[in-house]
């Protein structure tokens, strides 16, 4: 008998599901925009003790109540303002489902996060792309016009963009959401490593605003799967119509209630991982032939004159993984260009490592310190 994939959706069978390799040891896994430090040992004992007291044959809240409490508080926020899912990635899911249907128009600016164009297609969607500028970022003008013209129920902008680094001025978002048709989702996913003020201060300004963070970057949670949606009460309440009950269990509440209750050991490793990373981009950036775009978040893009696949794979045989974003068109070689690489910033003696097998390939006659 022949397997009926014919009777799922043709949206469905038109994508490649999302894959990513299965962690791989490595001398310097810069490759995946993770934080290189993981949760001391008190505060996993802190969360695990908390959750052994819970009864294990019982269901959890239908919503992680207290994480979600305590992130309205941390954000100034209202009560019923905020969803806490299963990383950001899970959310992505619920905003098409709530928004999109087909030939719904959705305005994303590209490159960007790869999901969301992959959600709004499964959802059959059409997607209303607007292409970053020469020096790869995103015009809000055209992001503006992009939405008036299309009616978009919605449009969603990344502030920094993965993968590039670059950013939106918080005015210029609050122009895009007060000239915009529909709702405007604002991905924070590396708001840590910015100053000054994040979206979510334009949340109780701006009804049409949704921001969307994660746990799995700057609090080096991304193995435990947390991601917040935030916006006015009214919406919150009817986007939740459409998630299931228990998607974040117990010990994933308690993680979350014990990294939040530490805001400065976040801040000091945010403040490490920056000055990391303006340290590796400088010295790159002195090496000639080499081109480095420098990024706000905890990663930036580099390309020399090699191949892109050349180099990545002489990194690795040195034990530096790093990611190939040519994937992208805007990232990809040209007749006169190679393409880009995005390297994470992992901790100082991973950044070390990073610099000597750069030193090395390059040809450098000194090796990097």
């Amino acid at each position: 008998m022949t397997v009926p994939t014919h009777l799922v959706r043709p949206e469905i069978r038109a994508e490649r599901a999302y894959r990513v390799p299965t962690t791989i040891e490595a001398d310097a896994k810069v490759d995946q925009n993770e934080s290189p430090y993981d949760l001391p040992d008190e505060i996993k004992r802190a969360a695990l003790d908390a959750f052994a007291a819970t009864p294990w044959n019982r269901y959890p809240d239908d919503r992680p109540h207290r994480l979600i409490e305590a992130i309205e508080k941390k954000e100034g926020l209202p009560a019923g303002s905020v969803i806490v899912g299963r990383g950001s990635n899970e959310l992505s899911h619920t905003l098409g489902l709530c928004f999109l249907e087909a030939d719904t128009p959705v305005v994303l600016p590209s490159p960007m996060f790869a999901l969301y164009a992959s959600v709004a297609r499964m959802h059959g969607a059409k997607i209303v792309d607007v292409a970053a500028g020469p020096d790869l970022r995103h015009d809000p003008d055209e992001i503006l016009s992009a939405a008036r013209r299309s009616g978009a129920p919605l449009t969603i902008v990344t502030t920094p963009n993965n993968p590039t680094g670059q950013t939106i001025e918080h005015a210029e978002l609050e122009r895009i959401a007060e000239g915009i048709p529909g709702v405007l989702v604002i991905d924070e996913a590396y708001h840590e490593f910015l100053d000054g003020p994040t979206a979510t201060d334009l949340v109780m300004s701006h009804p049409n605003v949704l921001v969307m963070r994660t746990f799995s970057k700057a609090f080096g949670l991304a193995g435990v799967r947390l991601g917040v949606l935030m916006g006015q009460p009214e919406m919150i309440q009817e986007i939740e119509k459409s998630r299931l009950p228990f998607l974040v269990g117990r010990l994933g509440e308690a993680i979350g209630l014990e990294i939040l209750a530490r805001p400065e050991l976040v801040a000091d490793r945010v403040a490490e991982l920056k000055a990391e990373r303006e340290s590796l981009e400088a010295w790159l950036s002195d090496l000639e032939g080499v081109e480095v775009l420098p990024g706000a978040a905890n990663f930036f893009l580099v390309r020399t004159p090699l191949d892109h696949t050349e180099l990545r794979a002489a990194m690795a045989e040195r034990g530096v993984l790093i990611r190939d974003v040519t994937g992208y068109p805007a990232l990809a070689p040209t007749d006169d260009r190679p393409g880009w690489l995005r390297v994470s910033i992992g901790s100082p003696d991973e950044n070390r490592i990073t610099r000597d097998a750069f030193a090395a390939i390059l040809g450098l006659e000194v090796a990097a310190s």
